[in-house]
C-alpha cells in the first residue's frame, strides 16, 4: 500500500507545481505520445522475458503495489516456534518421529498451527526436501550447508530475473520518451504554414513525451523495480534463517541452540528478543 501512497505522492507533486505555474494540465494528456512510449515499453518487454519471467514481471509488480511480499516480526517468530517444535520432537523421539509431518505437512499437528507457513511454498519446500534429505542420507553438515546455499541461491537468482527486466525497461524509458518527442518533432515540421499557436502547441505536445519517459523512469518504474528487489531480498532472508538453523542442528547443537542460531540471523528490525521467544516457547509448551 505504501508504494501507491509513494506514487500518488510523486504524481500530486508533478502535477501541483505544474499547476502552481498555471500550467495547462490538457496539454500534457498526449495519448498519442502514451501510445508510443507505453505500447514501446510493453513490447521490449515481451522481446526480452520469456513467459516465465514475463509472468513474474505483471505478478511482482501487482504484488509490489499491493503491499508485496514481506516479513513481519511475527512471522520469524512462528517460523522459530516451528523449528523450536521439530528439532525438540527429533531430539527426544528420533528423526523417524517427523517422517509424517514431513510427508503430510497439511495434516500435521505441528505444521497446522502455522498456516501462513504452511502456504509459503518456498519455506516449506527448502524446510520439507531439507528434512527429507537427513532422514534418508548422512550427509554431513558442510555438504549440507553448501546444498542449502545453491538451493537458495538459485531461487533468487530465479525470482530476480523479473526485477532485471523490469529495471531495463525502466533505464529505456527516458529514451522511448525522446522517441515520441523526435516523431512529434516530425509532426510539427509538417506544420510550418500554420499559425503560431498551432505550432506551438504542436511543439509542447511533443516534449510532453521526453517529460513522461524521464518521469516514469525515476518517478514511477525505476522505483517499482527496487522496491521488487527488496521482496525478493525478504524472502532470501527468511530462507537463510531456515538454513541457519538446519545447519546449526544437523552440527549437533541442541534444540535450544539452533533455534537461537536461527534467532541471531533475523534481521535485527525483525528479531525477536531472547526473552520474548522464551515466553513463546513456554506458553507453546504449557498449551496455551
Amino acid at each position: 500500500m505504501l508504494a501507491l501512497v509513494g506514487g500518488f505522492i510523486v504524481l500530486g507533486s508533478v502535477v501541483g507545481g505544474y499547476l502552481s505555474a498555471k500550467g495547462n494540465l490538457s496539454v500534457l494528456f498526449q495519448p498519442a505520445e502514451m501510445v508510443i512510449i507505453f505500447g514501446a515499453a510493453f513490447g521490449a518487454l515481451v522481446i526480452a522475458s520469456p513467459p516465465h519471467v514475463l509472468k513474474g514481471v505483471i505478478k511482482g509488480a501487482i504484488n509490489s503495489l499491493t503491499g508485496g511480499k514481506s516479513y513481519s516480526k511475527r512471522d520469524y517468530m512462528d517460523l522459530l516456534l516451528l523449528l523450536s517444535e521439530l528439532f525438540t520432537k527429533i531430539r527426544k523421539e528420533g528423526l523417524i518421529s517427523i517422517e509424517q509431518d514431513v510427508e503430510e505437512p497439511e495434516n500435521s499437528s505441528i505444521f497446522s498451527k502455522y498456516p501462513k507457513f504452511l502456504k509459503n511454498h518456498h519455506a516449506m519446500s527448502l524446510l520439507t526436501d531439507t528434512l527429507r534429505t537427513v532422514m534418508t542420507t548422512t550427509v554431513s553438515p558442510y555438504e549440507l550447508e553448501s546444498i542449502l546455499d545453491s538451493e537458495i541461491e538459485t531461487l533468487h537468482e530465479t525470482e530476480g530475473a523479473p526485477v532485471k527486466n523490469l529495471a531495463n525497461i525502466a533505464d529505456s524509458l527516458p529514451g522511448l520518451g525522446i522517441v515520441a518527442a523526435v516523431l512529434g518533432v516530425v509532426l510539427t515540421m509538417g506544420k510550418m504554414n500554420e499559425p503560431p499557436e498551432v505550432i506551438g502547441h504542436s511543439v509542447g505536445a511533443a516534449l510532453v513525451g521526453t517529460f513522461l519517459g524521464v518521469l516514469m523512469c525515476y518517478g514511477f518504474v525505476g522505483p517499482l523495480a527496487r522496491r521488487l528487489e527488496a521482496s525478493i531480498n525478504h524472502e532470501k532472508e527468511y530462507l537463510q534463517t531456515i538454513k541457519t538453523s538446519l545447519v546449526a542442528f544437523v552440527s549437533g547443537s541442541a534444540p535450544q541452540i539452533a533455534v537461537e542460531f536461527a534467532r541471531r540471523s533475523i534481521p535485527p528490525h525483525l528479531r525477536p528478543s531472547f526473552h520474548e521467544l522464551e515466553e513463546e516457547v513456554r506458553a507453546l509448551k504449557s498449551g496455551r
